[in-house]
């Protein structure tokens, strides 16, 4: 009996080994932490085109948060690296024209994989709009959140095919033709 309960202790132990990081209770009690932060869209004047917060922050500080991010990033020349540390987290952006996309991102993840997911971001609406522009996203802002939330989902990354990304709202255009 000593010995049956001794067998089964350790195929639990083996089992509970090869069982993947989330599964196992220590990290099931941290903090969901989020990958991204936030997702802003700014133009050169500094004024907000689009901005999705993936983590509770109260208006009053999103705004002080956005003058800080914005004033670190279009001060930095085009020769500086597109990544800056910022507080405790870090900031990945691109700029595009006159606008800049901004990424707060926790101090753990990619900063690669981030930068790619704006490029890949922007090219979805460049086939979306057919050459997108500040006005586009102005004028079009509900299906640039569409796009947005096609691909980002509660901060985690969920899709990166174009086609999939677009397909609702394919959709949603030829419901509104007919």
């Amino acid at each position: 009996m000593v010995l049956d309960s001794l067998e089964d202790s350790i195929q639990m132990q083996k089992y509970s080994s090869r069982l993947p990081a989330s599964s196992n209770k220590e990290t099931i009690s941290e903090p969901n932490r989020k990958m991204i932060k936030f997702f802003l869209m700014v133009n050169k004047q500094g004024q907000t085109r689009l901005s999705r917060y993936y983590e509770h922050v109260e208006i009053h500080k999103r705004t002080m948060l956005e003058a800080e991010v914005i004033k670190n990033c279009l001060s930095r020349s085009r020769e500086q690296c597109s990544f800056i540390e910022y507080k405790d987290f870090k900031l990945v952006y691109r700029q595009y024209a006159a606008l800049f996309i901004v990424v707060g991102i926790n101090e753990t993840e990619n900063e690669m994989a981030v930068y790619e997911l704006i490029h890949n971001f922007v090219e979805v609406l460049d086939r979306y709009f057919s050459r997108v522009s500040e006005l586009d996203i102005m004028f079009n802002l509900d299906r640039v959140h569409i796009i947005l939330d096609e691909m980002v989902l509660n901060g985690c990354i969920v899709e990166t095919n174009k086609n999939r990304i677009l397909a609702p709202l394919f959709v949603l255009d030829k419901m509104a033709e007919s």
